[in-house]
C-alpha cells in the first residue's frame, strides 16, 4: 500500500466548538470547511491533519453515527510545562490528569477537547525505575 495521506476524522456533535478548540489552541488551519465537515492542517508542520465530521452526516453509515468516544490524541511538544501553563493556567482548560512524571519516559498531562475526546499533551524524557533498566 503507497499511502498519499493518514489522519483521524473525529465524529463531533459541536464542530464550531471543535474547530475553534484546534486551530485556537494547537496551531491548525482550515483547510476545508462546511457545516458538516472540517478538514485541517498544522500550521507548522503540514503533515500534520485533523478532519472533523458530524457524526450524524449521510456519508456516516447507519449503526456508525456516534460521536467519537474513548478516543486519546498524543500531541509531542518540546516544553509541556509550558504547554500545561498556556493551556491550564491561562486558557482554562481542565486537566483530566494533571502533569505528572511518568516512569516509562513521559511528562505530561490530558485536557479534554469539545465532545469528549482526550488531548495527551507529552514531552519524552529519560525513562526511570523499572523501565530504566529493560
Amino acid at each position: 500500500m503507497n499511502l498519499s495521506s493518514f489522519y483521524p476524522v473525529l465524529g463531533v456533535e459541536d464542530i464550531p466548538a471543535a474547530h475553534d478548540f484546534y486551530t485556537r489552541l494547537f496551531g491548525f488551519e482550515t483547510v476545508f470547511e462546511a457545516d458538516w465537515y472540517v478538514s485541517l492542517r498544522h500550521g507548522e508542520q503540514p503533515q500534520f491533519e485533523l478532519a472533523l465530521l458530524n457524526p450524524e452526516h449521510p456519508t456516516v453509515p447507519a449503526g456508525y453515527r456516534v460521536p467519537a468516544r474513548g478516543l486519546l490524541l498524543n500531541v509531542e511538544v518540546a516544553d509541556v510545562d509550558a504547554e500545561y501553563q498556556r493551556l491550564v493556567v491561562k486558557e482554562g482548560l481542565k486537566p483530566e490528569l494533571d502533569i505528572r512524571t511518568e516512569e516509562f519516559g513521559q511528562r505530561h498531562f490530558i485536557v479534554a477537547a469539545p465532545g469528549g475526546v482526550l488531548i495527551d499533551v507529552i514531552t519524552e524524557i529519560p525513562m526511570t525505575g523499572e523501565y530504566a533498566a529493560s
